[in-house]
This record gives structure tokens, C-alpha cells and sequence, in this order.
């Protein structure tokens, strides 16, 4: 294996000191024209590269940005990174992205990496329910901002859209439409969106004056398709079938399109669906999806620029943090739209 080229390699075939290399690197103002091009010719002709960690040590940070996901699979969350690495760009740093797929471990994981690694700053969708990783990564003296969850103190700052608000949105919708049985097609309940979304559908059928008997839930394991086809399957072996079906997010509500698709239900005329987040994919679909909108690049951007705002070099305890709530929209299609 061929050994690393190091920064001493190019001080000895450029004829000049460590230091001179260093500074053509990092203050090309202090060296001469002659010198820096002749420096900058030997750093290309053996390809050497600025060792990132090294650099880390000495500034005491790196110029990355970590965004910890709940699964990368969701169009939703590519569109948060998006937005994330729009902003973190414009400021001079980076984006790493990775993915917990909604496991505690894996997220717990991934926090001790960042720390390892001395990021700037993390953004994250937190997958652990009680709080123990987020309160174990608060030691290390790492910024952090929530993203899609909303920040329960005022410890961190948060960008999310108001759940409850979707939610409301989703079922009064469907009660608009004249449904009176609707199936919660809901993901794993101990997360937040999941139990803030059926909150706003209850209240919105309790406003139109039905009862919980209304909204039927019917929680999944994962928020995948998988999981939708899986759903759709129970909502079919239901002895009373609901006339509507309402999905925690997109992914949930294509997987539960299949499974009426390939049962011969038809969609909308048989059964409604609505899901949430507004991918790309729900447009697209076989029978146009009826979508609760999050704006998920802006959501994405806001959370990096708060996070770059409490990094930035200010006196301690000048930043204040701040719970930014966006607003859903609700966009019908004809996956919901009753038969003429």
C-alpha cells in the first residue's frame, strides 16, 4: 500500500519550509507569487491532500454539519437534507448525512460519532421516545436542533410543522367529503408526529360531532411502504371497512394504494386515502395522492440556520433559542375526491 503524501513531502520537493506550505494553504496573501505557485504545483503533482482531522484539532471543530435522520428512504427527509445542505453551503461548511431508521441504538450511535468527530453542530429527528440520547449528547457541548419535532424546553432550538394542525386538516377533509369511518394508518406510536397527527384528526371529527368510534388506528411498525401494503391488507379484513383511510405519511399511504390496487378496490370510488408530507412520489401515482404539504426544504434550511446562528462567535448566552412551527397545506387529488 502506498504510503499517504504528507505536508512534509511537499515542503521537501518545493524547496521551502513546512510552515511555508501551511501558510499557502491557509494565508496565500503571506507568501510570495513565486513561491505559492511553486508550492501549489508540488501539492498537484503529488496530490496531496489537507488532512481535515489534523485541521480539526487545532481549530477545535470541524467545518461539517451532521443531520441524523429517521430513515433516508423518505423522500421527505432528502428534501429536509436539501434544504439543510442549501444553507450550510452558502455558509462555507458541509452536510454528512445519516440515518438511524428509527432505532434508539443506531441513533445513540451516531451521537457519539458526531462527538467524536467534533462536528459543528447537529441536526436531528430524534428517534429515541424517551429522551436518554438527546440528554447524553447535551454533555458533550454540541449545538443541536430538533428537526420535524417541536423542542419541549427551551434547551435547543426546533423547526417542525404543526402535526396537530395536519392532522385536522386530513380528517375534516374527508368528513367534508362525507366520510364517517375513517382508518389512522399511523407508523410506530411512540413518536411524536404519529400521536400529534391522530390528535388533530380527533379533534376534527369531534367537531363535526363524531365520536372516537370514528377513527380506527392502526399502528405499523415502520413508516415505509412495506408497512403500508401490510396496513392496507388489515384495513380489508376489517368486518366493518372504513370508507376512508388516513396515513401517517406518504410511504404509508402508496403502500396502502397497492394493496387496495391489487385487492380490485377501487380508489377513490370504494375507499379514499390521504397521506402525508406531499413527496414527489404522491403526485405521481397511479391514482394522484390527496396529501397533507410540510414545507420540507424550508424546514430543512431554518434548522441550519439556527444552528449556524448559535455557532457563530458571540458572548455566552447571547443566543436565544427559539421553536420555529410551520404551517401545513392540505393538496387534494383524486385519491380522495368523491365519485361524481
Amino acid at each position: 500500500m502506498e504510503r499517504m503524501v504528507g505536508i512534509k513531502d511537499v515542503a521537501k520537493h518545493a524547496g521551502v519550509s513546512v510552515g511555508t506550505v501551511s501558510n499557502v494553504i491557509n494565508r496565500p496573501d503571506m507568501v510570495s507569487e513565486e513561491t505559492r505557485h511553486r508550492v501549489l504545483s508540488v501539492i498537484d503533482r503529488l496530490g496531496y491532500v489537507r488532512s481535515e482531522s489534523a485541521r480539526q484539532l487545532r481549530a477545535g471543530r470541524s467545518r461539517i454539519m451532521a443531520l441524523l435522520v429517521l430513515d433516508m428512504g423518505n423522500p421527505f427527509f432528502v428534501d429536509v437534507a436539501r434544504g439543510a445542505e442549501r444553507a450550510a453551503r452558502e455558509a462555507g461548511l458541509r452536510v454528512m448525512v445519516c440515518n438511524s431508521g428509527q432505532s434508539p441504538s443506531e441513533e445513540a450511535e451516531y451521537l457519539a460519532l458526531f462527538a467524536e468527530q467534533r462536528v459543528q453542530g447537529v441536526l436531528l429527528t430524534p428517534a429515541d421516545a424517551t429522551g436518554r440520547n438527546i440528554e447524553t449528547f447535551r454533555r458533550h457541548g454540541i449545538p443541536f436542533v430538533l428537526v420535524d419535532r417541536v423542542a419541549e424546553g427551551a434547551t435547543e432550538c426546533s423547526v417542525s410543522v404543526d402535526d396537530v394542525m395536519g392532522g385536522a386538516l386530513a380528517a375534516r377533509h374527508l368528513v367534508d367529503a362525507g366520510h364517517r369511518s375513517i382508518a389512522y394508518v399511523s407508523g410506530p406510536p411512540e413518536l411524536n408526529q404519529v400521536r400529534d397527527r391522530r390528535e388533530g384528526a380527533r379533534q376534527a371529527l369531534a367537531e363535526a360531532g363524531l365520536g372516537a368510534a370514528a377513527l380506527r388506528e392502526l399502528p405499523t411498525e415502520r413508516l415505509d411502504v412495506a408497512a403500508g401494503r401490510d396496513a392496507g391488507a388489515r384495513v380489508l379484513g376489517l368486518a366493518e371497512r372504513p370508507t376512508a383511510v388516513f396515513c401517517a405519511n406518504d410511504l404509508l399511504a402508496l403502500g396502502v394504494l397497492q394493496a387496495m390496487y391489487a385487492a380490485g378496490v377501487r380508489v377513490p370510488e370504494d375507499i379514499a386515502i390521504v397521506g402525508y408530507d406531499d413527496i414527489e412520489f404522491a403526485a405521481a401515482a397511479v391514482v394522484p395522492l390527496t396529501s397533507v404539504r410540510q414545507p420540507a426544504v424550508t424546514m430543512g434550511a431554518m434548522a441550519a440556520e439556527l444552528l449556524l446562528e448559535e455557532t457563530e462567535e458571540r458572548p455566552a448566552g447571547a443566543h436565544e433559542h427559539r421553536r420555529v412551527v410551520l404551517v401545513p397545506e392540505l393538496v387534494v387529488r383524486r385519491s380522495s375526491l368523491p365519485p361524481r
